[in-house]
Order: C-alpha cells, then structure tokens, then sequence
C-alpha cells in the first residue's frame, strides 16, 4: 500500500482518542437492525464472491485496500450520492467530498447513520476503520487531516467500495 506523508501522519497522530471518540458516537447513534432489509445482508462467503468483482469482495469483505490512485471516484465532481458497493446504502453526499491529495476519494463527513467504526491495529499504528453500516463492508480509515473549516475529519474510502449515483 501506498503511503503518502499526509496519510501516514493522519494514521500516526491522534488516531486513539478519534478512534474512542468516533467509535462511542457512531456505535451510539448507528443500530444495523434498525437500517431496512439488514438481514437482507447477512450474506456467506460464497454469496459475497458472487455478487462482487474480486476487487471489491477483496476490499469490502477482507479489509484489503485499493492502489492509490487507482479509482476514477478520486476524481469525481459531479454532483450526487456515492453509495456502498455492497449494498447501494448511501454514505455520502458529493457536498461531503473534497480533494484530499491522498489518491483515495475522501469526505469531511457521512450521512446520518451510514457507517459505524471499529479500532484497526493491522498496522504498526492504531487506525479507525469504517465500515457500512448495513452489510458491514469494509469502506476505508477516517483520520484527523481534513478541511478544519469543516469538521476536520477525513474518510478515506476506497473507490471500489463506492458507486456514485449522479443527481438527477
């Protein structure tokens, strides 16, 4: 995985106390079983497998990560909803987007109860991953180093785990 100064520092500083202060809102606030057709969701290995390309399973099902760089969403600006790959729930609003320099599509903020969040210390560093909310797919880390005249956020996501749906 690629890695620029920008991500690593977001990745190195802060991350415990975002990570404890994101996980106590986001697991209070977001319930799985209350978001429509959850069950729909719960889905096998094999079921996954077949729905997804073997991107996306790689990535939303096995917490893998995209090439930076590599998803045409980093470059999307027309206005719309990008959604989970998964499952179609919508997580962001295109105003939520902004250009981060990372080479990964990146939010200030999500939509209300789209996501829930969980410590991830698969690296040498203490990171917050999230994930969606309704079929659990793994979307990307949230870090420290987004815009401050907004929430000073940013979610990394991976393209592949995102379709966009362009406004009408």
């Amino acid at each position: 995985m690629e890695m620029t100064k920008r991500s690593l520092l977001g990745g190195m500083f802060g991350t415990t106390i975002l990570g404890n202060v994101l996980m106590g809102a986001s697991m209070a606030n977001t319930n799985p079983e209350t978001i429509p057709d959850f069950a729909k969701w719960q889905l096998s290995e094999k079921e996954w497998k077949n729905r997804l390309t073997p991107e996306q399973f790689r990535v939303l099902r096995k917490s893998g990560t995209e090439r930076a760089g590599s998803s045409p969403l980093d470059r999307e600006k027309r206005d719309g909803t990008f959604v989970c790959a998964g499952c179609a729930l919508p997580l962001f609003s295109s105003a939520m987007k902004f250009d981060s320099g990372t080479g990964w599509p990146s939010f200030f903020d999500h939509l209300p109860g789209a996501i829930e969040t969980k410590p991830d210390n698969s690296l040498w560093m203490q990171r917050t991953e999230y994930h969606c909310a309704r079929c659990g797919g793994h979307q990307g880390h949230v870090f420290e180093d987004g815009p401050r005249d907004k929430t000073g956020l940013r979610y990394c996501n991976n393209g592949v785990a995102l379709n966009f749906i362009p406004s009408a």
